[in-house]
């Protein structure tokens, strides 16, 4: 697809239910235009991860997603052999009665015998939008071990040879920053950082998003979201969270965002008791 614009960019997300402003529509049109991954940072629930997924859908590729956690290798993220099979095919081979070592060797590690975990996938399926869900989660090895793959989307495999992407795969690479990334990555990345929307687009993006919310009950909670944003919780709401929270006093009924009812739903908001106390002991969701 040629995107010949930002403000085009904002247009086709916007199609998908995704509400960009400019500086994001910016970011992501410039690492589509020079091939390079999308870095984005920002707290939870602020629309990385989301951007990803719309992207994938108007550029009608499948998206690839590799969640990132403590302890994650190379291995898991890159490929690994079908041990079970490749005993099953040695045991038939042995039945058959197959005594030549080195067409077995050859047989046994055959791409047939090769799972593809993330990485291998995106390098292998043209188009493809890679996903690196919240690289801060994963040890400074797999960073630099991402970083060596972003470089030039070449896979080697001792047994089979090297794979290179014909076309690379578009990716974008999220932080929550519970802990910094190193900087050779980011340089390698065109950089973003996500802020919670503004008063007027998360109102957008509750009714753009949710087609049975009303205005009013848009309004009200998205100023209670900005009341909790600026009350020091542990994990204030991001914008995923106030879609959640409208979407269950919509299931509720609500019209309007009651106080009870905000009450009795704030768990699809807040997800640490401290912050629930905290809130519920200050009168946070009494209306203005």
């Amino acid at each position: 697809m040629d995107i010949q614009s930002p403000g085009k960019l904002v247009e086709l997300l916007d199609r998908h239910a995704y509400l960009a402003d400019e500086g994001l529509a910016t970011a992501a049109f410039l690492a589509l235009r020079m091939g390079r991954p999308l870095f984005l940072e920002g707290e939870a629930g602020v629309g990385k991860t989301e951007l990803a997924k719309t992207l994938a859908k108007l550029l009608k590729a499948p998206l690839i997603r590799l969640q990132c956690y403590e302890g994650l290798d190379a291995a898991q993220a890159l490929y690994d052999w079908d041990f079970a099979r490749q005993l099953l095919h040695l045991k038939a081979a042995e039945a058959a009665g197959v005594t030549d070592v080195g067409r077995l060797e050859g047989e046994i590690y055959d791409r047939r015998f090769l799972i593809a975990r993330p990485l291998l996938k995106a390098v292998e399926t043209q188009p493809s939008v890679l996903l690196v869900d919240e690289i801060d989660r994963a040890d400074d090895e797999f960073e630099a071990f991402l970083l060596e793959v972003l470089s030039d989307f070449t896979i080697s495999i001792p047994e089979l040879g090297t794979i290179r992407a014909e076309t690379p795969p578009v990716v974008v690479v999220t932080s929550n920053r519970t802990r910094e990334v190193h900087d050779a990555l980011k340089r390698r990345c065109l950089y973003h950082w996500l802020e919670h929307p503004d008063f007027d687009r998360e109102v957008a993006i509750l009714l753009r998003r949710l087609p049975g919310c009303g205005e009013t009950l848009a309004l009200q909670v998205a100023r209670a979201a900005e009341r909790l944003r600026r009350a020091g919780l542990v994990k204030p709401p991001g914008v995923a969270e106030t879609l959640d929270w409208t979407e269950a006093l919509l299931t509720l009924g609500a019209k309007e965002l009651d106080p009870g009812l905000a009450a009795a739903t704030l768990g699809a908001a807040l997800k640490y008791r401290e912050d629930v106390a905290s809130v519920l002991g200050n009168g946070l969701l009494q209306h203005d």
